[in-house]
């Protein structure tokens, strides 16, 4: 049984966002499952042990908010009770208190949510005398859901996603450095429905192949939250790269570098039909991420540059990193072309019209960014569960 969230609020929308969510697990699953739409659930039949172990995958489809493993039995008093006492049964192991909570979606149903739950518990009582009752912390909590198509009976809500369906939200191009911060706004704005693709600098040789790899890993995780896959553009971008170190103010290079990713960003995400640009910028984290500087790197493109960690502390975002598991793979020791020619001051203040003319004088700067452009390579990558 899948229960979701914000989507149950769609009003008209909604069963789009259902079919949305409904289509994303299918293929996140990677096959075929016969899925029914019942009334702000999700049901899906465990017919086999393949179907269970994929289940375990659902945590990652966004749009969901709880989910559990459940018996299915008409709406008969007798059937509902041999259900629970089954579940007793199989929970029972450092088990002293419970408690049955019933809630009514089919409204001819005889008793009410709380006469039912009280039934069942009587009849807990009876059969496991050495049981109590605990409505406030129970160690097993019976829950009972009465619907058209039958009851359902389960103990545990595994926590889900949240958000919206992947997709539903439009699609953005995720700038995607080696750090901890990027994959983590990435994952904030799946959970908002946005699709992503991914796009990262490289600077070989000043970048090596251990960075590179660092990279596709955390692809092969935030796949997990993007149906299975997802896909990365790796841009070469040495040439441009040193020719702004060489021609920018020391204290201004890394401004305009980022500009410059703006702005390729920006032209991939018109040939890929992405709406917006995603950073992992966050405001005051270090001395090039002030409002003036967020407000100069996105005036280099037409399009809205969102910042999702903008209000986040560190470790805040530490904390989410190590819970999408990309934390351990992103402080492995590889340089990103983020990281070399960083300046020891770097300017706190900068503007839009001085960029510009700074920009002025880069030696074939247009052409350097179309050369990158034209050489991007582009996989797809898979998940790994």
């Amino acid at each position: 049984m899948i229960r979701y969230g914000e989507i149950g609020l769609k009003g008209r929308n909604r069963s789009d966002f259902e079919k949305r969510l409904l289509e994303n697990i299918k293929t996140t699953f990677g096959k075929e499952v016969d899925i029914h739409i019942r009334h702000k659930r999700l049901i899906l039949p465990v017919v086999d042990e393949e179907t269970l172990k994929l289940y375990e995958r659902l945590r990652f489809v966004a749009g969901i908010q709880s989910y559990s493993l459940a018996y299915m039995t008409d709406r008969s008093k007798d059937q509902i009770l041999k259900a629970i006492i089954e579940l007793v049964e199989n929970e029972k192991d450092g088990v002293s208190t419970f408690k049955v909570e019933t809630r009514r979606s089919y409204k001819k149903f005889p008793w009410s949510s709380m006469e039912f739950s009280a039934l069942m518990g009587e009849e807990i009582l009876k059969r496991f005398p050495y049981l109590k009752v605990n409505l406030k912390e129970p160690d097993l909590l019976i829950g009972v859901e009465i619907r058209e198509e039958g009851a359902y009976v389960f103990t545990e809500k595994a926590k889900g996603m949240g958000g919206l369906p992947v997709g539903s939200s439009g699609k953005g191009m995720v700038l995607l450095s080696g750090g901890i911060d990027s994959p983590v706004a990435a994952w904030m704005m799946m959970k908002r429905g946005v699709r992503i693709e991914a796009v990262h600098f490289a600077s070989p040789p000043y970048t090596g192949e251990q960075a590179r790899e660092k990279v596709f890993d955390i692809c092969r995780v935030l796949a997990r939250y993007s149906n299975g896959f997802l896909t990365l553009h790796i841009v070469p971008f040495t040439k441009l790269q040193l020719s702004i170190h060489r021609s920018v103010p020391t204290k201004y290079s890394l401004v305009a570098q980022r500009r410059a990713m703006v702005r390729i960003a920006e032209k991939l995400a018109s040939r890929r039909r992405a709406d917006v640009l995603i950073t992992g910028e966050n405001l005051g984290q270090v001395g090039s991420q002030t409002i003036e500087n967020m407000k100069t790197i996105s005036s280099a493109a037409s399009i809205m540059v969102l910042r999702p960690l903008v209000g986040l502390d560190k470790q805040e975002i530490i904390a989410l990193a190590r819970t999408l598991e990309t934390y351990e793979i992103s402080i492995r020791p590889f340089e990103d072309c983020c990281t070399i020619f960083v300046p020891k001051h770097p300017a706190t203040r900068s503007t839009p019209e001085l960029l510009e003319n700074l920009e002025k004088n880069i030696p074939d700067y247009e052409k350097l960014i179309e050369e990158a452009i034209e050489n991007v390579e582009t996989f797809d990558v898979e998940a790994v569960w």
